[in-house]
């Protein structure tokens, strides 16, 4: 299959699963926001970011080389997975021995030790779903991929509406039905790809074990770095601020995430070709032409986002949640470069280089920590969105150099700085001016010359993905 269209193909199908499970969180948003508190969500999100960050922790991100690994055709699939499994179970066990610690950790008016069985519980179930995933991806099955994305979708659908309507359980509602939602995908994925014959603890190949360990204990502290830039300035806002002002901020974060929706989609798919095709001879056109049509697709998006923000928001949220606005479009430009860095990070997978990853993303955690520490305390909640778009910017411009070492990609950086430069006169104009005919009289032209600016980009992405589509349907009939 040509890999123009292995892509598409691909895409297609992971956009099957992810869009419905990715669209959630948006359509859930009006009922959640409703049922919970400022105060409630903030603590919910907290849990939530907090087990984020531990997961990679208690299972050296095993589930990454579990991807990575599962994609080498000459790799045994078995060995794989159980590698898998059990350094998630060794690492959880160890991990028990300090949940208690942990629950003394308490951050202005939010302490962990109310939330710790929780706690557990969600590492635990989530840890061997995102193994599964990513297993099940790397091994091929990305129909079943797609399957269980529309499968979480309804199931966390039913117990969040559950839980938080007739049961009232409040955050502890919340956190429970991602839980519960987790461990149907491990059930599902376990029966479907009957990933219990790939089990085989006595007959396993030591050095896949100690290849993939080396692979993936980079990434434990790539993973926290990551959540440093995306998460810790929660954590700030909480200490300077309160849950409160936590809640409103992650609800404005959840409308940046149709970028990260767009961006998913592809990015699943992506990571596929990129190992396929980077020995070829002509990776480097072959990268540069998929990074163009990705990258204009993603400021488009974002520049429609930033046009549109206060009515998605009004759309929603709950009305004590309006005011969240205002941190959405400092917010998306920060995500629309979290989406570029994303791609880069496609280069040192296919190389293997988890170490140059572990340094890139260094360099965007220190920027947000000393950002965020002097921004929060002057700016509010937009000094810790200010200080997100600054880390992400140090991280491309330093995995952008660093993987000219590996293959040479064409970002057409003068086009870059002019998309760049667009998003920043939106979001300037909408915090300034907030309403009037004026405003979206300008905005609206802004989001025109960010579609005639990448025009071709994105006619040739509908184009390949049409045609795939057109002519799977056709083959069907």
């Amino acid at each position: 299959m040509d890999k123009y269209k292995k892509l598409a193909s691909n895409t297609i199908i992971f956009a099957i699963g992810t869009f419905s499970s990715k669209i959630l969180s948006f359509l859930l948003m009006p009922f959640v926001t409703r049922m919970m508190g400022t105060g409630d969500y903030g603590a919910a999100d907290l849990v939530q970011q907090t087990v984020n960050v531990l997961i990679p922790i208690v299972t050296l991100a095993v589930n990454s080389a579990a991807l990575r690994f599962a994609l080498d055709k000459a790799v045994n699939k078995a060995d794989v997975f159980t590698v898998g499994i059990r350094t998630t179970l060794i690492g959880f066990t160890i991990f028990l021995f300090f949940a208690y610690p942990i629950s003394f950790i308490t951050i202005n008016d939010f302490r962990l030790g109310d939330y710790i069985i929780l706690i557990v519980t969600f590492v635990l179930v989530s840890s061997l779903r995102q193994l599964c995933q990513q297993f099940v991806r790397g091994s091929g099955y990305v129909k079943l991929y797609a399957i269980d994305g529309i499968i979480a979708t309804a199931t966390t659908l039913l117990f969040t509406i559950l839980f938080l309507g007739p049961f009232q359980w409040g955050v502890t509602g919340y956190i429970v039905a991602i839980i519960a939602s987790d461990a149907c995908s491990v059930i599902f994925f376990t029966i479907t790809a009957k990933l219990y014959k790939y089990v085989k603890p006595h007959c396993l190949d030591k050095s896949i074990s100690a290849q993939m360990i080396k692979y993936c204990a980079p990434l434990v502290p790539t993973v926290i770095l990551w959540w440093i830039i995306n998460v810790s300035n929660r954590y700030m806002i909480t200490y300077f601020m309160d849950t409160s002002a936590n809640g409103l901020y992650t609800a404005a974060s959840k409308i940046p995430n149709f970028v990260i929706l767009f961006s998913t989609i592809f990015i699943d798919a992506w990571q596929l070709s990129a190992v396929d095709e980077y020995d070829s001879k002509d990776r480097a056109a072959f990268f540069t032409k998929v990074f163009r049509v990705y990258s204009g697709g993603v400021f488009a998006v974002s520049s429609a986002l930033i046009l549109f923000c206060q009515v998605i928001t009004k759309i929603l949220v709950a009305p004590s949640y309006y005011e969240s606005w205002k941190y959405v479009p400092i917010l998306i430009i920060a995500t629309t470069y979290s989406c570029i860095v994303n791609f880069l990070a496609s280069v040192y997978m296919a190389e293997k280089k988890s170490v140059m990853s572990l340094l890139t993303a260094l360099s965007g955690a220190v920027t947000n920590i000393i950002l965020g520490l002097v921004l929060i305390p002057k700016l509010g909640a937009n000094g810790a969105a200010l200080a997100t778009v600054c880390a992400f910017l140090m991280v491309f411009i330093t995995r952008g150099t660093n993987t000219r070492r590996y293959i040479k990609i064409d970002f057409k950086l003068p086009l870059m700085i002019i998309e760049t430069l667009l998003l920043i006169v939106q979001s300037i104009l909408m915090l300034k001016l907030e309403s009037g005919i004026l405003l979206y009289v300008i905005e609206g032209a802004i989001f025109v010359v960010m579609i005639v600016v990448n025009l071709r980009p994105i006619l040739e992405l509908l184009s390949l993905i049409m045609n795939k589509f057109f002519k799977r349907n056709k083959t069907q009939e």
